[in-house]
């Protein structure tokens, strides 16, 4: 065993001595690991293991599995020069190795690769590891603008490059073709100039083709054969073009009798080069909408200050985006970009949200209201004080949020790059041995494969050429056509741009296996307030109950009609005035939506609410409060039950309201029932559509909440959830159970939009965070939908389905590629420049196929249902 590595692990969610007992035992367990130290007071962990055992990966792993948090960050990394999944399976391993990296995934289809990291960590190590492995980083500078432009310039760098190497190819190679091919296609072949014979202008063209475009090939190959020692696409294309250079020098100096491929040695890189080109302009294009993101923020902002003892705002100045502080007051004139988040401090104006959460009908915004930056205001002036700033702001992570989606591989591909990492030594392996095997048995092949209708097209085979020369060009051949380019393009193509039309509709996925994901999940569950209702509760009934009669008084009731029980001073009724004054005192220092209900619904009432002198929330259940009306508790039956109340008188008021869908709390004050309270949550108006999309796609809808089973099944069946579907008087710590219960049946989405949300939203197979869910919840959930429609879960798996569809479209080409044209070349039916020729053709094919994927829309599936536009 080598010497121990040492680390120390940031834990959140650790509250006892038991939770880091869980966790020591956990991370003990590991082969490799040899001491563990965890302490929950400092929400740490030291951990002594051998890196050459477990990596910090597993360690973080088993971490998680625990239940636990372990904190990392993370960074995206253009790396420039990455040419197939063997290149990003270097830098991963590469990368992996530095001390303090938890995870590496790298992709070189988006050039970049992401990785996660221990606090702390070194990062010019990640940049020098990534250098050690042949390949060259993008160093960040910290400067976010400054290091896109960095990003940008070495991507217009890399086209520009392949662009010059192209024209030298094309340049070279045309003229040298027609001098050594010309007679075959029929064209006149001119006299070679000055008395020299053709096959030296031959070589004088082929030459600095070999020189110039077969550098970096041979540079890379040197670098994975002796520095990696792995094999790649740059070993076959290196093998592929020398074979037919040196093979044509040979017969130049006499060694061998056979006939001259310069052509096919130019003709190689040049078309390589061609594709390598074209690769370059597609990952350009499809990068596009990440930089029109970023092209959408403001470049300054108007500061204005508080007016010295006036009203209104004192002198304004325009200052640069990334001088905006958090707390500063910015004025936004109509038609301009909101600069940074924040919350309208005056004005009034609607506001232009599509930038960033797909919505294209206009948002009003009053004081209060909470806008986004690059968003653009309309057609008011407004006051707004920045809340997010720099890399906080929504703008910021949708885009690192989509360049990490990007970056990171489905599964499918991982199996994909599997499959690539064996398949350059195969297809070495097979070259080697056709083309021993045509030299070997030239006339029996020849009488094999001679009425076949590609015959010919190398020059008629063995017995035109010769067994060694035909052995060559078969060898050269089967290297070349079988490079795993197409392969390993097939799903980082197609995730890149599926990720980039979900940015653009709102839809933000975290990773690109949870894309792979999202489309074959067997049950969606719904949170039900504020994911499938709007989440605003309001006040829509209050009635006084004595235990002898359940009296009945509306809420808006007054008069004498208004009577109830007695209260303590022996003469006085109470009201629903009263009735309301004594639940909403108690109510007014919590922050719960009903709370705030009662709260609200009594003072639109004008009824005088005052603060508790005591208050104690009962998770899931209510409230009890010392008020100046006494001790009172506000809340669910069994709450009252513990205080001594019985909740009886009001059972049929209570069961009616609920049958309607409103939630009941009762009131009791000093041991005694006063009245039940109605409050009720309107349901969105997309949620039944949702509901119905979901079903059409045989998924299983559920529906979870702590409101009480009347409440929920009225509000399932509006939205069209079968009751039986419904989990109601759930408490938020159980909320998890539940889902972990139904994912014995099959993978599960949980949707939902708070904090009391999160663990049932870790706990999921994809977890879901809507619209307005808070930061507690986006960062638990895997897919965070940006607007607060529940019919962008559909669209979700919309953008999974035609991704996943895109992706089988890629690999269905890819591998049928390599099937039909390995055997081709194998029995001798391509000539070595056809064989480059139809390899880089399947490279680009795979990325226009991708990059037409980028017309889709995901309301296409609702449009053929007929529920939607």
């Amino acid at each position: 065993m080598s010497d121990p590595r040492r680390t120390t692990v940031e834990i959140r969610g650790m509250s006892c001595a038991n939770c880091s007992q869980t966790i020591e035992e956990r991370v003990g367990s590991l082969d490799g690991v040899r001491e563990v130290d965890v302490n929950y007071a400092t929400d740490e962990g030291t951990v002594a293991y051998d890196p050459e055992t477990v990596g910090l990966g597993g360690i973080y792993d088993a971490i998680e599995d625990a239940g636990y948090d372990p904190v990392t960050e993370s960074t995206t990394v253009t790396v420039t020069d990455m040419t197939c999944a063997n290149c990003s399976g270097t830098v991963e391993e590469a990368v992996g190795g530095v001390p303090g990296v938890v995870a590496v995934d790298a992709n070189f289809a988006t050039d970049e690769a992401l990785v996660r990291y221990a606090p702390g960590t070194d990062r010019g190590a990640v940049y020098d590891a990534i250098e050690d492995a042949g390949y060259t980083p993008v160093r960040e500078s910290g400067d976010a603008e400054a290091d896109e432009e960095a990003r940008e310039s070495a991507r217009d760098a890399e086209l520009r490059h392949q662009r010059r190497l192209l024209a030298v190819g094309v340049l070279l190679s045309v003229p040298l073709s027609l001098l050594m091919m010309g007679e075959l296609v029929g064209l006149p072949v001119p006299d070679t100039p000055l008395g020299v014979g053709r096959e030296w202008w031959a070589l004088a063209l082929a030459t600095p083709v070999q020189v110039l475009l077969g550098r970096e090939f041979y540079e890379n190959s040197y670098t994975a054969l002796v520095r990696n020692r792995t094999a790649n696409m740059d070993v076959l294309i290196a093998l592929g073009s020398t074979t037919a250079y040196v093979y044509s020098l040979a017969v130049m100096a006499g060694l061998v009798v056979g006939g001259l491929y310069f052509e096919s040695a130019a003709l190689i890189l040049t078309f390589i080069t061609l594709g390598n080109y074209l690769e370059a302009r597609s990952k350009a294009q499809a990068g596009d909408a990440i930089r029109s993101l970023l092209e959408l923020e403001a470049d300054e902002a108007h500061l204005v200050t508080p007016a010295d003892g006036r009203e209104g705002y004192g002198d304004e100045r325009d200052v640069e985006l990334e001088a905006v502080e958090e707390g500063d007051t910015m004025k936004v004139y109509p038609g301009e970009t909101v600069p940074t988040d924040g919350v309208v401090v005056g004005g009034e104006s609607a506001v232009d949200e599509s930038n960033v959460t797909g919505e294209s009908v206009p948002v009003d915004k009053r004081e209060g209201d909470e806008v986004v930056g690059s968003t653009v205001n309309q057609d008011g002036v407004l006051y707004v004080e920045a809340t997010k700033v720099g890399e906080e702001t929504a703008i910021q992570r949708i885009v690192q949020t989509v360049k990490e989606a990007q970056s990171s591989q489905p599964e499918i591909q991982r199996v994909a790059d599997r499959v690539s990492a064996y398949f350059v030594p195969a297809v070495i392996a097979n070259a080697l041995l056709w083309g021993t095997v045509w030299y070997a048995f030239p006339e029996a092949l020849a009488g094999f494969v001679s009425g076949l209708p590609l015959w010919g097209l190398v020059g008629g085979g063995p017995a035109s050429v010769g067994a060694f020369e035909f052995g060559v060009v078969v060898f050269a051949s089967a290297v070349l056509i079988a490079c795993p380019c197409a392969l390993g393009l097939a799903t980082p193509a197609a995730t890149m741009v599926g990720t980039t039309i979900g940015a653009r509709n709102g839809i933000l996925f975290r990773r690109g296996d949870v894309l792979e994901t999202v489309e074959s999940v067997d049950a969606v569950v719904f949170d039900k307030t504020g994911t499938l209702t709007e989440g605003e509760m309001t006040l829509t009934d209050a009635r006084v109950v004595t235990p002898a009669t359940d009296g009945a008084v509306p809420a808006d009731a007054d008069g004498p009609d208004a009577a109830g029980a007695t209260d303590e001073s022996g003469g006085e009724r109470v009201t629903d005035e009263r009735l309301l004054a004594v639940a909403a005192s108690a109510e007014a220092g919590s922050d719960h939506p009903i709370a705030q209900a009662v709260v609200a619904g009594a003072r639109e009432r004008g009824v005088e609410v005052t603060e508790p002198d005591v208050l104690q929330s009962v998770t899931g259940k209510g409230v009890r409060a010392r008020t100046v009306h006494g001790t009172v508790v506000v809340g669910k039956p069994d709450l009252l039950e513990e205080e001594g109340v019985d909740p009886e008188p009001a059972r049929e008021t209570m069961e009616a309201w609920e049958s309607e869908g409103k939630t009941a709390m009762l009131v009791a004050r000093d041991g005694e029932l006063l009245g039940v309270l109605g409050v009720a949550d309107e349901v969105k108006p997309s949620s039944k559509e949702a509901v119905a999309a979901l079903r059409d796609r045989g998924v299983s809808v559920w529906m979870l909440t702590g409101d009480n089973e009347r409440t929920a099944r009225a509000v399932a069946r509006e939205v069209g959830i079968d009751e039986s579907n419904v989990r109601a008087g759930v408490l938020p710590d159980e909320k998890s159970a539940v889902v972990e219960e139904l994912e014995s049946e099959g993978s599960v989405m949980m949707v939902g939009d708070g904090v009391n949300d999160a663990p049932a939203l870790a706990a999921a197979t994809v977890g879901v965070a809507i619209g307005s869910g808070t930061d507690v919840a986006i960062e638990a959930a895997d897919v965070t939908l940006m607007r607060d429609d529940p019919t962008d879960v559909v669209r979700a798996m919309n953008v999974s389905a035609g991704t996943l569809a895109k992706v089988r479209q890629n690999l269905f080409w890819a591998l049928g590629y390599n099937t039909a044209m390995i055997p081709l070349a194998s029995l001798g039916l391509l000539r070595p420049s056809f064989a480059a020729a139809a390899m880089a053709v399947s490279s680009v094919s795979v990325l226009t196929n991708s990059l037409l994927f980028r017309r889709y829309s995901p309301d296409e599936a609702y449009r053929l249902l007929g529920r939607f536009r």
